[in-house]
């Protein structure tokens, strides 16, 4: 019973914190990292830890789930070049600098296991980024480039992770070249498995009509495919990832409201559980660490740490403005001409997404899953959190202040496509009503308009009255949303524009179930 006590004091704090943080206009991981970090030095701090099998699989799989239904395809597609750039050059650039300045400070340390501390530090979290960004309401474009990276780093970082334990596990009986043809028909398979999975999901869920057993199933069938992955011998990141898009493109469509709002509320909450857990279990595996350093080791991991920080601020800074150089170049030699309206890079949008590196849960996750004789792992943990603790605090917290000096902006993108879906989804619904003979057409079509624009009418009647009216609402609803999901698949509107009139659209759903009931 202590050890739930302490557990529950534990959460509560973390609550506290978090709210704290809300109140300063600051992101919540900040403050989190903080009471991780004092966990490590308050005396008779309870025990408790993750099993590092399990860490990956409970941190990592429903947060790619969660940040897979931010992510828009279609914009993601639209800026695939950053993405590439920071998707893999610039974590491949931090493992190999953060690697060789491990290694420079720790001579005795192989390649092996440096290289795995570079790949923990690699992957940014974004979600530190986007909460402070999101109040500011930069441009769009900068925001789908953050999302996206923090929805495909953690693939390329964890690959290397997993290939450089490999590699310090085997010794120097690793050799590349014969991983390769495995490692190539792992990634492969990996992508074809995630959509059969998501897909064969669906159609579970289908069946499912109970709310609170479609959410648990969600759970277990988001923790299922990373298990199963694993079990036979894919990458489960990049299944998890590929799953993860497919769920989340194909879930709209198929899943209904009273389901939907619910499960969003969950998933969040569950989101925002495993943060607090994830710095809970970092900050209590400092301590011991602490404790069994020889004297003058203190200072050799504060060393490390301290140069490590440096590190992939600089490379990522350094990386991201050359490359933002070259796209400014090339834009003013051969012009500008996107897809789609989106802000022109420039030094100041470079800037922002540069500075946006803060580490967070991914490479938690990472490194409490190393195991306990793991080579240098007391090392690599602390170095990992510092890091962490680090980012969040230099960055997270001076990212508001540079934004605001910038002061970027664009056209409202997602404005625009929000009010041109809204339009679409009315005139659908209200063509339905037009064709209607019922005398209820009219007071149904008023309702739909006025809850379309943000106006409420109400509607009363007799239980037969009512019935009828349920039906023409909902048959304008489902033309509404099918001429939303079709301007999404069309790619008239992205992501963003499309699930704030879904929210709307399930809103309206919702109420009219209230009334039928």
């Amino acid at each position: 019973m202590a050890e739930l006590e302490q557990l529950l004091a534990l959460f509560l704090a973390a609550v506290l914190l978090a709210a704290g943080a809300r109140r300063l206009g600051a992101p919540y991981p900040v403050f989190l990292a903080v009471g991780g970090a004092l966990l490590a030095f308050v005396p008779g701090a309870p025990e408790f830890s993750v099993p590092p099998e399990l860490a990956l699989a409970l941190f990592i799989a429903p947060i790619l789930l969660d940040a897979a239904y931010d992510a828009s395809p279609r914009d993601l597609r639209d800026n695939w070049l950053p993405l590439t750039s920071l998707v893999v050059f610039a974590v491949v650039l931090t493992t190999l600098a953060v690697a060789w300045v491990a290694r420079a400070l720790v001579p005795g340390m192989p390649w092996a296991p440096a290289i795995v501390l570079g790949a923990v530090v690699a992957p940014p979290d974004a979600a530190a980024a986007t909460a402070v960004l999101r109040h500011l309401r930069p441009p769009r474009r900068i925001l789908t480039i953050l999302e996206g990276e923090s929805l495909l780093n953690d693939a390329s970082a964890l690959l290397i992770y997993r290939l450089a334990i490999a590699a310090a596990v085997a010794g120097g009986g690793f050799s590349i070249g014969d991983v390769a043809p495995t490692f190539m028909l792992a990634v492969a398979g990996s992508i074809v498995v995630g959509p059969v999975l998501g897909m064969i999901t669906l159609r579970v869920l289908d069946r499912v009509e109970h709310v609170p057993s479609a959410i648990i199933l969600q759970f277990v069938t988001t923790f299922g495919v990373w298990i199963l992955a694993e079990h036979i011998g894919l990458s489960a990141v990049l299944t998890m990832v590929s799953y993860a898009i497919t769920v989340a493109r194909r879930a709209p469509e198929r899943i209904p409201a009273r389901s939907r709002i619910p499960s969003y509320a969950v998933w969040e909450t569950v989101v925002f559980a495993l943060n607090i857990l994830a710095f809970i279990f970092i900050g209590l595996q400092i301590r011991p660490i602490f404790d069994s350093l020889q004297p003058g080791e203190f200072q050799r991991f504060l060393a490390v740490a301290g140069a490590v920080l440096v590190t992939v601020i600089l490379v990522r800074v350094a990386w991201h403005m050359a490359f933002n150089a070259v796209m400014r170049w090339r834009n003013r030699a051969f012009g500008f001409k996107p897809t789609r309206l989106m802000l022109r890079p420039t030094v100041g949008s470079g800037l922002v997404i540069a500075w946006a590196g803060m580490r967070g849960i991914v490479s938690l996750a990472a490194a409490l899953a190393l195991p306990s004789s793991f080579p240098y792992r007391d090392l690599i943990v602390t170095t990992a959190f510092s890091v962490v603790l680090g980012t969040l605090i230099v960055q997270g917290l001076t990212l508001r202040p540079l934004l605001r000096v910038l002061n970027l902006k664009d056209d409202d993108p997602v404005g625009r496509e929000r009010r041109a879906a809204r339009e679409r989804a009315l005139q659908a619904g209200l063509a339905v009503l037009e064709r209607s003979g019922s005398s209820l057409a009219d007071p149904v079509r008023r309702e739909f308009a006025a809850r379309l624009t943000s106006e409420e009418q109400a509607i009363d009647g007799t239980a037969e009255v009512r019935s009828e009216h349920t039906t023409l609402h909902r048959e304008a609803l489902k033309a509404a949303r099918d001429a939303v999901l079709a301007m999404r698949s069309s790619d008239e509107i992205g992501d963003d524009a499309f699930h704030e009139i879904e929210e709307e659209l399930d809103w309206l759903e919702m109420a009219d179930g209230r009334k039928e009931g």
